[in-house]
């Protein structure tokens, strides 16, 4: 199905006027390693929904297999699990010397239980149920203690500034409410201020998985953006370049 676009008012840029030339990062990738459907799904979407790519099996020997293979920031590993359990999977990890951080999930949430699970290799523990917000803080901290860099909890251009603690956005002042996959396209674009970002680059970060190139969610996702961000303020931040993507700029 092919989605209305809205009227874009920006300027269109040149390669010229973009500057340097494409600069494709990528995301933070989560693993999850968790055979209750419903629960996975769950973490997943909310992971998806945070900004992260997340990668998802459902039995301790395919974690093993997915860790060992790829490069992931942090790793949500269940305790009860098919083939390897949580705590030999880690353990296994550990052996191999995959420092990837471990964020341990479990039923059981004795004194005991959470030490054994941090003996094995594990970074963090958190028992069930929970919260989401807490998971999400939980991984953040691990994320950020990995890659031994302090992050700034607040993204700024201008006078358009996004809390990622609190996820509010002002702009001179005003709040801006915002839906989750605008809030994630614009930290996205404030993470790469002044540098192209192409659709295709937005879907994965966004969406974190294919669409027909020809589709314009992408173009409908920054319209509305627009309208919140740009349409009452001067001077219009996100602009188009033609044939190419997307620019965040104060002037």
């Amino acid at each position: 199905m092919n989605i209305p676009q809205c009227a874009d008012p920006t300027p269109i840029l040149t390669r010229h006027e973009a500057g340097a030339g494409l600069d494709d990062t990528g995301l933070m990738r989560l693993l999850v390693v968790e055979d209750d459907k419903k629960l996975a799904a769950y973490i997943v979407k909310g992971l998806q929904e945070a900004g992260f790519a997340v990668d998802h099996c459902a039995d301790g020997d395919q974690g093993l297999v997915m860790a060992r293979g790829n490069e992931y920031d942090a790793a949500v590993i269940d305790i009860m699990l098919p083939g390897l359990n949580g705590l030999a999977l880690v353990e296994e990890l550990r052996r191999q010397r995959c420092a990837v951080p471990v964020l341990l999930l479990s039923a059981k949430a004795s004194v005991d239980d959470r030490v054994k699970g941090l003996q094995t290799g594990a970074d963090d523990y958190l028992p069930k149920p929970f919260a989401f917000a807490e998971l999400l803080a939980r991984l953040q901290a691990l994320v950020r203690r990995g890659s031994r860099v302090i992050e700034p909890t607040t993204l700024e251009i201008g006078d358009l500034t996004l809390d990622l603690l609190s996820r509010k956005v002002t702009r001179a002042g005003r709040r801006i409410e915002l839906q989750a996959r605008e809030f994630a396209l614009l930290e996205y674009l404030l993470r790469h201020p002044g540098r192209v970002v192409t659709k295709t680059m937005i879907l994965n970060h966004v969406w974190d998985y294919s669409f027909d190139p020809q589709t314009n969610v992408v173009d409908v996702l920054v319209c509305r953006l627009r309208n919140k961000v740009d349409k009452d303020f001067e001077p219009k931040l996100i602009r188009t370049m033609r044939g190419m993507g997307y620019v965040l700029e104060s002037s």
